[in-house]
């Protein structure tokens, strides 16, 4: 029987081209099926040459992920991190630590704190670990190309008793502990562009599936625009035009990702200017004959 053809996108959806890869094998369960541990260290590898393949690290200051785990987690608590990131398009990466790697999602319009609104989450390839941490410019030209923010960082943790179960079944359910989002959430498999098939490897094997990422009902759900109210970097307090200029990238078209002075918070705004304000000069001492 001759494979089935990955779907096509119309032109009317940009975006979704925008994190789709070529065709190519891969390692997959049967759907709702577990793979095992040795089979995940394999698909971790694979995501993580196609991770490489996409970035000339003589150019980019994005970290190549040689120093990741080989298949376990570091330590008890795993990361989470949420990424802001003005490439061709402003979208929000979601990255969640699992057996030696980041899995991650690109979410365009970012989390929503409201139960009821449920945002698109197109599944990505893995990343190393040592991207939890990437705050800077990508050059314009290589892959991704922009500023990214580390917009919130945390831990996670998985509220089923097993995390590649729920990845296979297509309803992960997890609880985060960040700066900014806290609480209970949720990323479920859609049936929609790319949500076909089942636990798949993240290693390239042709349109990731696309996951919806929902917040539950907790006493941390809000209809506030939580990436409105708090824009700014959760390491640095700078926004995306800060890191842009602070390290040769394209100012003007990474404050299009920022909200405008007149949108920003007021406690906000006030915090950002005194954060920017030149400290005085001390004052020379006179010699004394």
């Amino acid at each position: 029987m001759p494979p089935r053809p990955g779907p096509a996108y119309p032109q009317k959806f940009p975006l979704l081209r925008l994190f789709t890869v070529a065709p190519s094998a891969s390692l997959e369960a049967a759907p709702g099926r577990p793979i095992s541990d040795r089979a995940r260290e394999r698909q971790n590898a694979m995501a993580l040459n196609e991770y490489r393949k996409k970035r000339r690290f003589s150019v980019t200051p994005e970290p190549s992920g040689k120093a990741s785990a080989t298949g376990k987690p570091k330590a008890p608590a795993l990361k989470f991190v949420i990424q802001k990131h003005r490439a061709s398009h402003l979208h929000y990466d979601f990255r969640l630590e699992w057996k030696g790697v980041l899995l991650s999602w690109a979410v365009p319009k970012g989390p929503s704190l409201d139960p009821a609104v449920k945002r698109l989450a197109m599944q990505v390839e893995d990343h190393p670990i040592e991207y939890a941490g990437f705050e800077g410019v990508i050059p314009e030209g290589e892959y991704g190309g922009g500023a990214v923010m580390v917009w919130d960082e945390g831990t996670w943790e998985c509220e089923q008793p097993s995390v590649d179960a729920a990845l296979a079944k297509g309803d992960l359910k997890f609880t985060l502990h960040g700066k900014k989002l806290t609480g209970s959430w949720a990323l479920v498999r859609t049936h929609g562009y790319g949500g076909h098939g089942g636990y798949r490897s993240y290693s390239g094997g042709g349109a990731k599936p696309s996951w919806l990422l929902i917040k539950h009902r907790d006493e941390y759900a809000s209809a506030d625009d939580i990436a409105a109210l708090k824009p700014f970097s959760a390491v640095s307090g700078r926004l995306l035009a800060d890191i842009a200029r602070e390290n040769g990238g394209n100012v003007e078209k990474a404050a299009t990702g920022d909200p405008t002075a007149t949108d920003l918070p007021a406690k906000a705004t006030a915090k950002r200017s005194n954060r920017t304000k030149s400290k005085p000069r001390p004052r020379a001492r006179r010699s004394r004959k």
